[in-house]
């Protein structure tokens, strides 16, 4: 991989929670007391189904509201309202909800350039230039996977699509990607690329926010962990003072142990 300039930071932190509460249906189904993710902190967002991860990253997109309160519940780069295309400009996501959507026959380099429309390829109402096609491609270099720019994207292996959607979330150049399950689906082989990928954006300076229920993704630039449980943090600090069989028991309400291996943490149940 080569490197790619990153260069949209701040001095004020990327996302700041204050008594965020979501209601969905009269029911309160998450209650962030308070969270400050900086600009330049690698963040791992770990819990069971139901605990509130889907929830937050979609806060932290806009795609949810939190409940109105006299003082601003989040605050986005110090700022209670900023336009919904300044957030995608300096955000990019990949999830693996976002692959299941892709359901037409495309070259994997026109789903990476939907990255500059918001969709998964080009609006029919939308021409891309040669410019931008070209900065399409080389996207695509830099994470290695220039040789399935003309492939068909419903012919690519669940992993080599998931780092077509990694391209796609580069196009713009953004600080900070949110990785929701990025390797959800994947076999041994893809879960590998992918990690390694999150490692080598990582090390070039993107901020990373994952999202995950295995400690496994947790790849080892990442050291913060936020525990969710039941639409609240449970926990939030440094991986290895969280990352233990009483607490990842406690959290996944299952008889857990945790080991550490080169840097990577996983859990095995006890039988």
């Amino acid at each position: 991989m080569t490197t790619m300039p990153t260069d949209k930071r701040t001095d004020q932190p990327l996302l700041i929670f204050s008594e965020a509460v979501v209601v969905r249906s009269g029911k309160e189904i998450l209650h962030v007391d308070s969270l400050t993710l900086p600009e330049n902190e690698h963040v791992a967002l770990l819990g069971p189904n139901g605990s509130g991860k889907s929830t937050l990253i979609k806060l932290i997109t806009r795609e949810i509201f939190p409940l109105h309160r006299e003082h601003p519940p989040v605050l986005f780069q110090g700022h209670e309202r900023i336009p919904l295309v300044e957030i995608k400009k300096h955000i990019g996501i990949v999830s693996a909800s976002m692959q299941d959507q892709i359901a037409v026959h495309l070259p994997a380099i026109e789903v990476v350039c939907g990255g500059f429309f918001g969709s998964l390829g080009v609006p029919q109402n939308y021409v891309a230039d040669k410019q931008t096609y070209d900065q399409c491609y080389s996207v695509m270099e830099t994470l290695g996977i220039e040789d399935l720019a003309r492939r068909d994207i419903l012919t690519l292996s669940t992993g080599q699509a998931r780092r077509v959607l990694f391209a796609r979330a580069l196009v713009h150049d953004p600080a900070v990607l949110v990785l929701d399950e990025p390797c959800s689906g994947l076999d041994p082989q893809g879960m590998h690329y992918v990690r390694q990928t999150m490692r080598a954006l990582a090390q070039m300076g993107k901020t990373i926010i994952l999202v995950s229920h295995y400690p496994e993704d947790i790849v080892p630039e990442i050291d913060r962990v936020v525990l969710l449980k039941d639409g609240r943090i449970f926990a939030d600090g440094e991986k290895k003072q969280l990352l233990t069989n009483d607490i990842m028991s406690e959290l996944f309400e299952a008889p857990l142990q945790v080991t550490c291996r080169n840097g990577y943490y996983s859990l095995v149940s006890e039988y």
